[in-house]
């Protein structure tokens, strides 16, 4: 099973579930966490390949699906459901394929559609890292501006390195490998009856108008919103604006 972090203690209501983006984690959550924790209980999980969980040798929407349905059934069999990116497609995923296990969906800032972009370029980068020579994490930080020169997404990679174990709590080789799939959108054939909220930052790109066609069709009750000032890392952009938004919609 995935490694997961409980917080709160409130058993009257579904836990709320945070499923994190790729090469991220469940820590990069925790201050949000904390605060929705105050009045429901709150998992967030290290996606497979990721953090402390366990490494695969598949890494597709199902299979990501399938490991959030096994926490689900774990805690309580019913919870309210929050992804950003490529946990926002393993949310939809869930939600299309084991939709009584999903009370409410919030898909931070991505669609249900195949993207043009690659990350192959941080994963070239954290692999050109010389680990075998790093004391600290600045001592990283300072390989990987060779190849990555904003500040904070090399701050967010670095998150994933284990200092002390001299490695990246990140199967860098799965990711490669299924780098298409997670860009791309797998064919589910269900649609998701539930109350969904599709939350996208102001200033991002990756929820276009185009792209309510295709979430009406998968999701009938899907509902849209925007942050103002935020961009596709909306949670770290406007963490007060995103958490009020999160606990009003789960909370209705």
């Amino acid at each position: 099973m995935l490694q997961t972090v409980t917080m709160g203690a409130d058993h009257t209501r579904p836990p709320i579930l945070i499923a994190h983006g790729l090469f991220g984690s469940a820590r990069n959550w925790g201050v949000i966490a904390r605060r929705l924790s105050e009045d429901r209980r709150v998992l967030t999980v290290d996606m497979r390949n990721h953090g402390d969980s366990p490494w695969a040798d598949s890494h597709t929407y199902p299979d990501l699906a399938e490991d959030l349905a096994e926490v689900i059934a774990a805690h309580g069999g019913q919870a309210d459901v929050l992804g950003h990116s490529m946990g926002g497609k393993a949310a939809m995923a869930l939600a299309l394929t084991h939709p009584t296990l999903v009370r409410r969906l919030i898909v931070a800032d991505i669609a249900p559609v195949a993207y043009g972009h690659t990350q192959m370029h941080l994963i070239d980068a954290m692999r050109a890292v010389d680990l075998s020579v790093i004391e600290t994490r600045r001592d990283a930080d300072l390989q990987l501006a060779q190849s990555v020169s904003t500040d904070g997404v090399r701050a967010f990679l670095l998150q994933s390195l284990d200092v002390k174990g001299r490695c990246w709590r990140l199967n860098l080789d799965a990711l490669e490998r299924f780098m298409p799939a997670i860009l791309g959108w797998p064919r589910l054939g269900d649609t998701f009856p539930g109350p969904t909220l599709f939350l996208s930052g102001a200033l991002s790109d990756y929820v276009q108008p185009e792209h309510r066609p295709t979430i009406k069709s998968l999701f009938p009750n899907a509902r849209f919103a925007k942050i103002p000032g935020a961009g596709h890392w909306l949670h770290a952009d406007r963490p007060r604006e995103f958490e009020a938004t999160i606990a009003a919609y789960f909370n209705a």
